[in-house]
């Protein structure tokens, strides 16, 4: 029989999971990573420094500046949620929790976008199961959303989202806007006004975060894709056509608005000819998106005929694919990798979806033994470090933690502990539910992967997180430089300080920081202490008088000088 999809799936394959656990799951996703841990290294407390700068008046909100410097990325939208969250908040609440609010939403909005996008897409004629000749066959809606499941899980499963999914940074609100943009095309056949919403704020956002060329090319796009689909309930071809039209000119409105703002700015940087340039490229491929591009990869193969089939109208295939791929030439054209590939994994999550009608019972095995051992593994190294630490037994474990972070002094919390024994506990009953024997569910080879990537980032946050915040946290060094420092100074000068170093001193320290290209005439100046160009010029006493070499004690390549002004 010539089957029109490879996807052959009975009704009693597609049970949904049930809403409050995956409600719960998503809960305990998310919340960890952004409560309880204090503003981490780089871009998540520079992001802040400039969020600060917008709250306290001190910046211009067009052109946000820290320390006089314009951030990396040109965004505007996440540093103006995150000023007004902590000018919101009340004064209880300390200022980096307050940021966070509004990214916690973006990564709830990043979820509940896939799923819808992914539900969508299941429901595309094209992406139908093949109808068996005497009934049975999964009904539409009930595919859909047993798909839509798994998409999500396949979301949650990938590896990189953890640690940049959490961060208060432009990268996850281009996530979340990506993911509406994605939501709004799936949707665009069934629905009007919640996926034109979505599409606006979708381009919208993604111009104002810093991605505006993205938001051209995947804006446009997405119109020709829906406008090339055929069999879509929208039916009338003058309907579908407005609303490719109506796509397009949201596009070209964020080009003029990109333009106004002036936030074309290039950054095209191409990978070198070298080969060890193309090895943590592909090493950055092989783990971040794990495991949704395997079989992404394996979607792409099994529905090959409707993918190349006429008028590449298989929208549930190419829409993912439009957005996998324009990440993936961010990825490869730009200095962020990560950052940039992170915005496909919505995308990726959906494609992997379409493999689970077509996997074999024999593959769906392998992924869960080696799902099962590598998390497993990973959780037992986690609880026999924390172990070590409180216990000293065993004794290499505590003794590599006090070589690589001297200074840290470990402590007992019940609540983190009662917690991450709870998602232990959680992870062996769903371990034993996976193995038994139960009516086949297309998201069941999925559940594993994205239990164990939850479980692992749970218990990081939960049982490391205090060990976590001294090593990737500026404030060790603060505390350090404060003991040098007088207690309320006029004024601080800077030179050569990071925009994530600038961040930390006013926000660890309080210090009224001014660089000392601005001509300040401040009695005390913290110099970066990594390149030694920084301080090249300088000589003892003329007027500067070194006082303290400062190092970050995780870090020992990370150091600041502290100077004293010298009476003439």
């Amino acid at each position: 029989m010539n089957q029109p999809t490879p996807a052959i799936v009975a009704q009693g394959a597609v049970r949904r999971l049930p809403r409050l656990a995956l409600w719960l799951f998503c809960a305990a996703y998310v919340l960890p990573g952004f409560l309880g841990r204090g503003p981490w290294k780089r871009e998540d407390i520079t992001a802040l420094g400039y969020m600060l700068e917008l709250a306290r008046g001190t910046a211009d909100w067009w052109r946000p500046t820290l320390g006089g410097r314009s951030p990396d990325v040109d965004a505007l939208l996440p540093y103006w949620l995150g000023a007004w969250a902590i000018q919101a908040a009340p004064t209880w609440l300390s200022a980096d929790w307050a940021a966070r609010l509004p990214f916690m939403l973006m990564l709830m909005t990043t979820l509940v976008a896939t799923w819808y996008g992914v539900y969508y897409l299941a429901r595309s004629p094209l992406a139908q199961p093949v109808a068996f000749a005497f009934g049975g066959e999964a009904q539409p809606t009930d595919y859909a959303r047993a798909i839509a499941d798994g998409g999500l899980l396949a979301l949650i499963a990938c590896l990189g989202l953890a640690q940049l999914g959490h961060e208060t940074t432009p990268a996850l609100a281009q996530l979340s806007f990506t993911a509406l943009l994605f939501y709004a095309t799936a949707a665009l056949p069934y629905r009007t006004y919640t996926p034109g919403l979505a599409a606006v704020t979708g381009l919208v956002g993604l111009t104002l975060s810093g991605a505006p060329s993205l938001a051209m090319a995947l804006g446009t796009g997405c119109a020709a894709i829906y406008l090339l689909e055929s069999g879509s309930e929208s039916a009338e071809p003058q309907r579908q056509k407005r609303r490719a039209a109506g796509l397009l000119g949201i596009t070209l409105l964020c080009a003029t608005l990109a333009t106004w703002l002036n936030l074309w700015q290039w950054r095209i940087q191409l990978p070198k000819a070298n080969w060890a340039d193309w090895q943590s490229l592909g090493r950055l491929f092989l783990w971040f998106a794990w495991p949704a591009w395997p079989l992404a990869i394996w979607t792409l193969w099994r529905w090959r005929h409707q993918l190349l089939g006429a008028r590449l109208s298989s929208r549930h295939l190419w829409l993912p694919l439009w957005f996998v791929l324009v990440a993936v030439a961010a990825t490869l054209t730009t200095s962020s990798a990560q950052r940039s590939l992170l915005l496909a994994l919505p995308t990726l999550a959906a494609l992997a979806a379409f493999a689970l009608p077509t996997l074999e019972r024999s593959v769906g095995a392998l992924i869960d033994w080696f799902t099962l051992i590598f998390f497993s593994g990973c959780a037992v190294i986690i609880w026999v470090v924390w172990i070590s630490m409180q216990t000293g037994v065993p004794a290499q474990p505590a003794m590599n933690v006090a070589r690589l972070a001297p200074g840290f002094v470990h402590s007992f919390s019940f609540i983190p502990f009662l917690i991450a024994a709870g998602a232990s506990l959680t992870w062996a009953w769903l371990v034993k539910w996976r193995v038994g024997r139960h009516r086949a569910t297309l998201w069941k080879s999925v559940v594993l992967p994205a239990g164990g990537a939850a479980l692992c980032w749970l218990l990081l946050m939960t049982l490391w997180l205090p060990l976590l915040d001294f090593v990737r946290s500026y404030a060790p060094l603060v505390q350090q430089a404060a003991t040098v420092l007088p207690a309320n100074p006029v004024c601080v000068s800077t030179l050569g300080l990071s925009r994530s170093q600038m961040a930390a001193f006013k926000f660890h320290g309080q210090l009224p920081l001014r660089p000392s290209e601005t001509g300040a005439n401040c009695p005390w100046l913290i110099a970066d202490g990594e390149d030694p160009r920084t301080t090249a010029g300088f000589v003892s006493g003329k007027p500067w008088l070194l006082r303290a070499t400062i190092r970050h004690p995780a870090d020992r390549d990370e150091k600041v000088y502290i100077f004293e002004r010298q009476a003439q």
